[in-house]
């Protein structure tokens, strides 16, 4: 298999999942419309890939994996429900649509965004879940797996990211360490968590966990870098949001404080950093994430 039909296959799974996760759980019908809205809206679902390949790299299934890794996609959607909102980043779009608190309001959208992060807890801790049963893990993986998760969607991670986001906009003072550093918080953690999650789900060894967590981390980087890229050059349409807003913000990114040209070296140096962590796994899983480098250094959206 290919990475793209891999990527298609698991980005299928999740979607199935996806679509029916809030069903089973009593809420007014407001907030579910508000919250699958969000929830609903496409994407890359790069991270619930991630996690199921994290999975499978030390064979675990993908149905025993899917609950967490969906539950990674509904923490992935808060963030950019909040993210969005007039008090951060103020984006009338997401994905080509309005934003959440455009279609919904605010207030709906702050609830929408607070239901999706914590009812991700209920799904990550869930044995059996509305739309399948999940083949029992040892608890300690499971606790673990969340922790982890934890702790790299609040204050020390993505949360703690993007305070340090909004605190050194329009501050032209911004060094480079500095901006590695709210970056590897704000999108970098969720995104080295959802393959390590996987693996400790599925029992991998500590160093193997840290070759992953590395890799992560790596791609993470790559990942944001490409992203701040694309806020300069990308297609409004491919992109599905204003081209151009970060700097219309203030917002230090890569090409503003290093230009695109070196911009553009220092994701491939991440992307290259990615795949030493990995070079000693083999199989599917393994080739997955070695195309996903590639990926994620071509994007155009």
């Amino acid at each position: 298999m290919d990475f793209k039909d891999s990527l298609r296959q698991k980005s299928a799974l999740v979607e199935e999942y996806l679509s029916s996760c809030l069903a089973g759980l009593d809420m007014p019908a407001g907030l579910r419309e508000a919250m699958n809205y969000s929830l609903l809206a496409g994407g890359k679902r790069l991270r619930p890939a991630l996690c199921l390949s994290g999975a499978g790299l030390f064979g675990l299934t993908a149905t025993a994996a899917l609950p967490f890794a969906a539950a990674l996609e509904c923490i992935h959607s808060y963030s950019l429900i909040h993210d969005d909102l007039p008090a951060m980043d103020d984006d009338d779009l997401r994905r080509g649509k309005p934003s959440n608190h455009k279609q919904f309001g605010e207030a709906t959208a702050i609830l929408a965004g607070d239901g999706l992060l914590t009812d991700a807890f209920f799904f990550m801790a869930s044995v059996g879940l509305p739309s399948g049963v999940r083949p029992e893990l040892p608890a300690e993986r499971t606790l673990r797996a969340i922790q982890a998760v934890a702790l790299a969607a609040g204050s020390p991670g993505m949360v703690g990211g993007q305070y340090l986001d909004m605190l050194y906009t329009a501050t032209p003072q911004m060094t480079l360490e500095q901006l590695r550093k709210m970056q590897a918080a704000k999108t970098g953690a969720l995104i080295a968590v959802s393959l390590l999650s996987g693996a400790i789900l599925a029992g991998a060894d500590a160093e193997d966990l840290t070759r992953v967590e590395n890799y992560g981390r790596c791609l993470g980087m790559a990942f944001q870098i490409v992203d701040d890229i694309l806020d300069e050059t990308g297609d409004e349409a491919a992109l599905g949001k204003p081209v151009g807003s970060d700097a219309s913000r203030g917002k230090i990114t890569y090409p503003s404080l290093l230009g695109l040209e070196q911009s553009r070296l220092l994701a491939e140096e991440a992307g290259a950093r990615a795949l030493e962590h990995i070079r000693d796994f083999s199989g599917e899983e393994a080739l997955f994430l070695r195309d996903l480098v590639e990926y994620v250094l071509q994007r155009s959206s």
